[in-house]
């Protein structure tokens, strides 16, 4: 997968778009800054608006050029933040160290997502939050984007079961317009939630 990343992320656009995925600008704004995890944040564009929104952000992808291309909009835009190298199975995420993290089309294969998941809410301080933002199964028949595995989309009742530790805010399953970039653009089948530890 890798290779994958590295080979789309090396084209001279940002294959998402610069701006920050609209779910993740507004979640963010309903909190408290503070401390940010961003997993899988591929070319950087939620790290770099988190960074001028004031957060302490660390983000990572396993993507070589995704980093370069997320040091490059920091620059852009006159922000730091902590971006890393690092593949979602073997980061090492802590417990209790971060006020939110956010999982933008963070999309695994079973195991490891699972995996991803229990160390993502072991990783929250309490009273920390979640973003979560990902494809449904109804996105298989769109165009938008996404993996063509069903197994690796989300369902209410994954998402109720990977986070039941959590205390849900806000969990829907819906259609919305996407426009981050040549890979997500058109209609899709979304999940969005947020919950707090």
């Amino acid at each position: 997968m890798k290779e994958f990343w590295n080979e789309r992320y090396s084209e001279d656009e940002y294959v998402y778009g610069e701006n920050p995925n609209e779910y993740f600008k507004e979640s963010l704004s309903k909190l408290k800054v503070g401390k940010i995890l961003l997993p899988c944040d591929g070319e950087g564009r939620n790290a770099v608006y988190a960074a001028t929104q004031k957060w302490e952000v660390t983000a990572f992808d396993q993507s070589e050029e995704a980093k370069e291309k997320a040091l490059l909009l920091g620059n852009k835009k006159n922000v730091k933040f902590d971006f890393r190298i690092a593949d979602a199975g073997d980061y090492e995420y802590g417990e209790n160290k971060y006020d939110a993290i956010a999982l933008i089309y963070a999309h695994f294969p079973e195991d490891l997502r699972k995996k991803v998941h229990t160390s993502v809410v072991k990783a929250l301080k309490v009273g920390g939050t979640l973003i979560l933002e990902g494809f449904n199964p109804n996105q298989i028949d769109l165009k938008s984007g996404g993996p063509k595995d069903e197994k690796m989309l989300f369902t209410k009742e994954m998402i109720e079961s990977d986070f039941k530790e959590l205390t849900t805010i806000e969990l829907n399953s819906l259609n919305i317009e996407l426009n981050e970039g040549k890979y997500h653009k058109g209609k899709a089948a979304v999940i969005q939630y947020m919950g707090r530890k």
